[in-house]
């Protein structure tokens, strides 16, 4: 047999040759997670913790200032203006288990209103200090002296348990139409459980992807050896490895429709995290005081803003989102076409003019960074050509964007024209910069997959790889030309059947 005088030396290279990178990735992967992310978190969620008490201390702050207001318009007496303040205040309450508050005292420092202390409401807390020695309470009146407002770390009972004392930051303002301070806190430990919740379920992701990648170097390793064995059958069965050959092309095909779907989809996805972001932001640190404040205080302000301000703002950053999700669902779209035949769908008669100007609208913020000078000519009197609209732009897109990265200094140019060839019955766009050029050895290679002369850049290679595709979905010529030093030229023509 043939097989009797082969070793499968892929067989025993081939575990070291996929383990060891495998292992370098989670490696490298759980230093990043342990050693980056997470202290990164930490520090985000305290900064966050910080904004939210800032935050809701200032709300607390403006019951005060109506209360006052009713004073100064004479509805309520100074001594019964002060009582409903506290009044309010004492009932308010924050937090996952609403155990959270907030306190009074005043600069002498004496202790106006505390929901939980009520043995040192009225008594000069002057002289308290904290188990570290910390006078606190004089500490905040300096600090309120000094800035009006601000952060205050020491350490204080557990909520309503006084035999738990924990470290807690506070952030305290004055209202000096009544000399009272009002301040509301945090305990530390409190983000520390939230890290180590945190930790605890990256570490459970860790093992999980860690086994993951185990299966799948052994199945791996399992499908080498087989490929090894097909392989040598294939010296004999000359048709099942032409059969193996169409597979691994329909395989390299799919592996470069997937890239490029990664590359489109990154900014709609870069939208959603970030929307997502800040609105859980918004909505975990207001929600549970805005609706009950609001709807018995409407004239009351939050953040510095109306309450509907800020319900604008959510709804305008619920708009990008959906938005964002319509685009990635027309790349998902892009994908189930990959099987059709090219132009299928394009059916809309288009003017190229409205494709170039939709397309330099989209690119205008990138460009301008890059060159005060972009000249655009339109034709006119330009046939329909029959295409889809945002393809065709997704094509312009990449071909102003590479314009733009070729220039070396702004007083370079882009220069952007459309126009009709009667003759040959086309429908042509010009994208022309001065910048270098591209050899020309390498003008053949532009549209190539993952093929980039600006790979140190973040360039991936498939801008144009993807843009070649488009213009053959329209029947279309996509051409380069340059001189080197004099700049680089890209063509798209596409037929119209009215020329």
């Amino acid at each position: 047999m043939v097989e009797s005088g082969l070793k499968f030396p892929v067989f025993k290279t081939l575990p070291v040759r996929i383990i060891i990178p495998a292992a370098l990735t989670i490696a490298l992967f759980v230093t990043a997670i342990f050693w980056f992310i997470l202290p990164m978190l930490e520090t985000y969620l305290m900064d966050a913790k910080r904004e939210g008490i800032l935050n809701l201390t200032d709300s607390a702050w403006s019951i005060l200032a109506l209360c006052h207001e009713q004073e100064q318009s004479g509805q309520l007496t100074k001594e019964a203006a002060q009582a409903r303040a506290i009044e309010l205040l004492s009932h308010l309450r924050y937090g996952p288990q609403g155990s959270d508050y907030f306190w009074i005292n005043d600069y002498r420092p004496v202790m106006i209103m505390h929901p939980y202390r009520r043995d040192l409401v009225g008594k000069y807390v002057g002289s308290f200090q904290d188990p570290s020695g910390k006078y606190l309470f004089v500490h905040m009146v300096d600090t309120v002296e000094k800035s009006g407002a601000g952060f205050v770390e020491y350490l204080w009972q557990w909520k309503d348990d006084p035999l738990h004392i924990a470290p807690k930051l506070s952030y305290v303002r004055g209202f000096t139409h009544w000399g009272w301070i009002i301040g509301t806190g945090i305990y530390v430990q409190d983000v520390k459980a939230q890290i180590h919740k945190v930790t605890h379920t990256l570490f459970l992701a860790c093992m999980g992807i860690s086994a993951a990648v185990v299966v799948l170097c052994i199945y791996i390793i399992w499908a080498g050896y087989v490929e090894q064995r097909a392989r040598i059958s294939a010296i004999e069965q000359s048709r099942r490895r032409e059969k193996q050959l169409i597979q691994a092309d329909k395989m390299s095909s799919l592996g470069v429709m997937v890239a490029g779907v990664a590359h489109e989809i990154n900014n709609p996805a870069s939208t959603l995290i970030l929307n997502a972001t800040n609105l859980k932001n918004i909505f975990r640190s207001y929600a549970p005081v805005l609706e009950r404040y609001f709807a018995a205080n409407p004239g009351a302000r939050v953040c510095n803003m109306a309450y509907p301000e800020a319900r604008r703002r959510t709804e305008l950053m619920l708009e990008a989102m959906a938005e964002s999700a319509e685009q990635v669902k027309k790349i998902i779209a892009d994908l189930k076409d990959f099987s059709r035949p090219p132009g299928s769908e394009a059916t809309q008669q288009i003017d190229m003019n409205q494709v170039v100007n939709k397309s330099v609208e989209l690119v205008k913020s990138i460009l301008k960074d890059r060159t005060a000078r972009l000249v655009i000519r339109y034709g006119e009197h330009l046939p329909r050509i029959q295409g889809d609209f945002q393809k065709l732009q997704q094509v312009l897109v990449n071909l102003l964007v590479n314009a733009g990265q070729a220039l070396e200094n702004d007083n370079e140019t882009i220069y952007v024209s459309t126009f009709a060839d009667r003759e040959n019955g086309v429908v042509g766009v010009e994208v022309k910069d001065t910048g270098p050029g591209v050899p020309q050895d390498l003008l053949g290679k532009l549209t190539d997959p993952f093929f980039t002369t600006r790979r140190d850049e973040g360039g991936t290679g498939l801008g144009l790889s993807i843009s070649q595709k488009i213009v053959n979905e329209h029947n279309g010529s996509l051409i380069f030309s340059s001189e080197p030093g004099k700049g680089f030229t890209a063509k798209v023509l596409i037929p119209s059947r009215d020329v």
